[in-house]
């Protein structure tokens, strides 16, 4: 298979990506446990700023810093009737986000986040940052969803929206999703990559009927028998059953870890997408931080296959990046007993001591 230039570009990235610094993880987990407080008593919230202290290579966790990349895309299987709305929502929303009136763009003002939606494949042109590589994904229920060097395209902008975070000083970052359709894409692409059945990974997204569940079951069963997907090669399935906002989020995820920067996987779409990215380089997956765990039913498979627990139990289904966003300021104030409290020695008491198993 002749590989493309801009493939060639994507395999060099990921051969550079490397593992987290175990020193500066070292570093963090002793801070830690010389703060005045029962040992690890913050659980995940100590796990994960240790964990970010490796991803930084800097033991001296700041989050100040604070973006949601929204990826927007349409996708063609909805002609299929697998949604409750059209693809006009998609734009909409994906506008919305611009004059603050999505619930991720109100939960980010409150956070402090800064909102980057990104146009990276809707059918309709919006005033959202146009990244586009088509309108909208072909019907995968009839043909690929993509082609290859699309997928590959589109994991590249969602890298090159990482640089520029990270060139403008941005320390951590969440992971959201706008389009019509992109729970059926995720099933699609996870049922692939784990190997379940597609019923047990479909769920009912934005509230389908009992009839509009079989519906969506039937498409996936449908573009998986027709295009026949590889497993054993990440961007094969995302080309031919997944979606231009899932390769998006994946190319966030490889370029988080490129870049050393943190980046918060949000739900079922999001956890979709950092499947693919652990797929194409498992290194990818030590910089990433599960913040809720879905509704739908394959989210918990997903944080399974990535060795993953997520922090948040809300039983939240939005999407957005609503998630991610509602976790950062959990991770604020970590990160402020973290920096500011008081160790054992200045306050003049023993320090505690590990005491059997954790």
């Amino acid at each position: 298979m002749k590989i493309s230039t801009e493939e060639k570009n994507l395999n060099q990235i990921i051969k550079a990506i490397q593992p987290v610094d175990e020193t500066s993880i070292q570093t963090a987990q002793k801070k830690w446990n010389s703060i005045a407080k029962p040992l690890h008593s913050l659980g995940k919230l100590e796990e994960h700023i240790i964990r970010i202290a490796g991803m930084t290579k800097n033991p001296e966790v700041s989050l100040e810093k604070k973006a949601l990349i929204v990826m927007c895309a349409d996708n063609g299987v909805v002609e299929e009737g697998v949604t409750q709305t059209g693809q006009e929502v998609t734009a909409i929303v994906a506008e919305n986000f611009l004059t603050c009136q999505t619930s991720a763009a109100l939960m980010c003002r409150k956070a402090g986040v800064d909102l980057f939606p990104v146009d990276i494949g809707m059918v309709t042109d919006t005033k959202v940052l146009n990244q586009k590589i088509a309108y909208g994904t072909k019907n995968m229920t009839k043909e690929p969803a993509m082609t290859r060097e699309e997928a590959v395209r589109a994991i590249l902008v969602g890298i090159g929206e990482v640089r520029k975070r990270k060139e403008e000083g941005y320390q951590i970052l969440a992971t959201g999703e706008m389009g019509i359709g992109n729970t059926t894409t995720s099933s699609a692409v996870t049922s692939v990559l784990l190997g379940h059945p597609v019923e047990v990974m479909t769920g009912r997204g934005a509230g389908l009927t009992s009839e509009g569940l079989r519906r969506k079951i039937d498409a996936i069963q449908r573009a998986i028998r027709i295009n026949q997907p590889d497993a054993s090669d990440a961007i094969d399935v995302l080309a031919k059953v997944g979606g231009f906002d899932l390769a998006g989020l994946a190319g966030v995820f490889l370029g988080g870890a490129y870049y050393r920067l943190p980046v918060v996987i949000d739900g079922f779409i999001s956890a979709a997408a950092a499947l693919i990215a652990d797929r194409i380089c498992p290194l990818s997956r030590e910089y990433m931080i599960a913040s809720h765990v879905s509704k739908e039913p394959g989210m918990h498979m997903i944080l399974e296959a990535l060795n993953m627990e997520a922090a948040l139990t809300c039983d939240m289904c939005l999407g957005e990046g609503t998630g991610a966003v509602a976790y950062l300021p959990v991770l604020d104030m970590a990160v402020e007993v973290y920096q500011k409290m008081s160790t054992f020695s200045e306050i003049h008491v023993e320090d505690y001591e590990e005491l059997g198993d954790r």
